[in-house]
């Protein structure tokens, strides 16, 4: 007997939403996952190369995690002191960091031994990144100087020291070796070039309006430039000397961090507000907004768009997660195959297709495929695939089953109808049991979207009865799910004061009517 798929509930008119792309991007980041350090996160660095690992730095360590598990695979703790700004060279292999003790030390990732130490830094190095161009590493230091320094050699370069403060941010220039850009607590934003040889000749200063710069970016293209700072957002055309084009105030508190997106079509600043904001480039408007249980230190986002890691002050790495529409990684995926051992130039050369029965190949056409008159052919018939949520149903995993019933790419009739599944299975508790914040999070944020939503209300009051007596006795220990709750008992209290308006409406007009029909009466 097959197995018969789960039917939709019945349809209703869509409600219109004022949600923008951009807004559901970052909705789609779901699953999030919180790892608590007994040290604020300083800095947070994606590998360029696949998987995209992310180094993090904080206390005397640089823990190297793994997107897909969010477990440490490598630790570096050979520092004395604080480590800092630990980054990936762009092959992956090498990582460089900084530390309070004034060094700058450059590791072999597999096996964690110190390859280079550079020693010329009297303050904590708080800068340190491998140049995209050549054999180099920039460092920027408390002891207000920038340093350019010869990974073979180990030798320095060159010394930039017109900052008058604290050096809290350097880059490479994207596209020209010799131009390097840095900011500090002076309010300066600097472009240096290091072939001149004087260096009040060779920086072009652009102030940040008084406040100390923490943070700044580099379009690809290297014709635009942005600095944070105080609640500030200054971007700069810099083909220009230095023109401020734009100064943004969305934060309520110090951007201590700012960083692209995967695609570099959106910046993303987080701040001691506990906010991270979204700008799109084109208008330079926030298009969306998320917040954290903490004031934040550290931003990044993974070269391929799936994961956004956010550091605190209270030590809480956060990371949020999506998964990619499948158009998305099967382009992902061919991309990768047609640069693997010659398979491109194979399927660019050779296609072949039966629809019409010719064959096409290497641009010429063949002669028809025929067939024996004799022979016909026996109509197949097409299994119909089942849905995830319907295999598991099938396979009596009730909680996996949920778990992939309440993803973005399923319509909210057909969740709901699997709850209401599971509730006729008497396997609705079985389905949320045994659940962490990270697991439970993304079911109350489906429930949350539509609570109110009169075709499933009482679905939702169901289900979150279950998820309150099962527990109540872990609430008050996990801030996200805190907040959740908290925002669902406020919409649920928002909703039942709106009931109460349209029930006293309703009597006035009922009250209206039987007055103007007795009036009628008597006339």
């Amino acid at each position: 007997m097959d197995f018969l798929p789960l039917p939709d509930l019945p349809s209703a008119p869509r409600q219109s939403s004022s949600t923008n792309p951009h807004s559901r991007h970052f909705h789609s980041f779901r699953h999030p996952l919180f790892i608590k350090h007994p040290s604020p996160i300083t800095h947070i660095h994606f590998c360029p190369t696949r998987p995209h690992r992310y180094a993090v730095s904080s206390s005397s360590r640089v823990m190297v995690y793994a997107p897909k598990t969010g477990k440490v695979v490598k630790t570096i703790s050979r520092f004395k002191d604080t480590a800092r700004s630990a980054e990936f060279r762009k092959d992956g292999k090498l990582v460089v960091a900084g530390g309070d003790d004034g060094l700058v030390q450059v590791f072999d990732v597999s096996s964690r031994a110190v390859l280079r130490t550079f020693n010329g830094h009297n303050q904590p190095v708080h800068v340190t990144k491998f140049s995209p161009h050549e054999a180099q590493v920039l460092s920027a230091s408390d002891d207000k100087t920038l340093k350019l320094w010869d990974l073979s050699t180990q030798s320095c370069l060159t010394t930039l020291s017109s900052h008058t403060d604290y050096i809290r941010s350097a880059i490479f220039h994207p596209t020209s070796p010799h131009l390097l850009l840095s900011g500090a607590y002076d309010s300066t934003f600097r472009l240096h070039d290091i072939r001149l040889p004087s260096e009040s000749a060779n920086t072009i200063t652009m102030r940040h309006g008084g406040m100390p710069v923490e943070d700044i970016l580099a379009f690809p293209s290297g014709g635009v430039g942005v600095s944070v700072g105080g609640p500030i957002l200054r971007v700069w055309d810099l083909t220009m000397g230095g023109k401020c084009v734009r100064a943004l105030s969305n934060h309520q508190k110090t951007v201590t961090c700012a960083t692209f997106d995967g695609t570099k079509g959106r910046v993303l600043t987080g701040g001691l507000d506990m906010m991270v904001k979204v700008y799109d480039v084109e208008e330079w408007k926030v298009v969306h907004t998320m917040r954290y249980p903490a004031p934040l230190l550290s931003l990044a986002v993974s070269p391929d768009d799936t994961h956004i890691a956010a550091g605190m002050t209270d030590g809480t790495l956060a990371v949020r997660r999506r998964e990619p529409p499948a158009s998305e990684a099967a382009a992902q995926e061919a991309k990768q195959a047609s640069i693997a051992g010659g398979s491109y130039e194979f399927f660019t050369d050779m296609e072949a297709f039966f629809g019409n029965g010719h064959v096409k190949a290497k641009g010429k056409d063949l002669p028809p495929v025929i067939g024996p008159a004799d022979e016909f052919r026996v109509e197949s018939r097409r299994k119909e695939r089942l849905r995830d949520f319907d295999k598991y149903l099938k396979a009596f995993k009730y909680s996996a089953a949920l778990d992939a019933g309440v993803r973005k790419t399923v319509k909210p009739a057909t969740a709901f109808a699997l709850m209401q599944e599971l509730i006729h299975r008497d396997a609705l508790r079985i389905a949320l049991s045994g659940r962490d914040d990270v697991t439970l999070e993304p079911i109350l944020s489906f429930l949350l979207r539509y609570v109110t939503d009169p075709r499933f209300g009482e679905i939702v009051s169901d289900v979150v009865g279950v998820i309150i007596d099962i527990y109540t006795p872990v609430l008050g220990q996990s801030p996200v799910l805190d907040e959740t709750m908290a925002k669902l008992n406020q919409r649920i209290g928002m909703e039942l004061k709106f009931q109460h308006e349209l029930m006293k409406l309703r009597g006035a007009l009922d009250m209206t009517l039987a007055q103007s029909a007795l009036s009628q009466l008597q006339d």
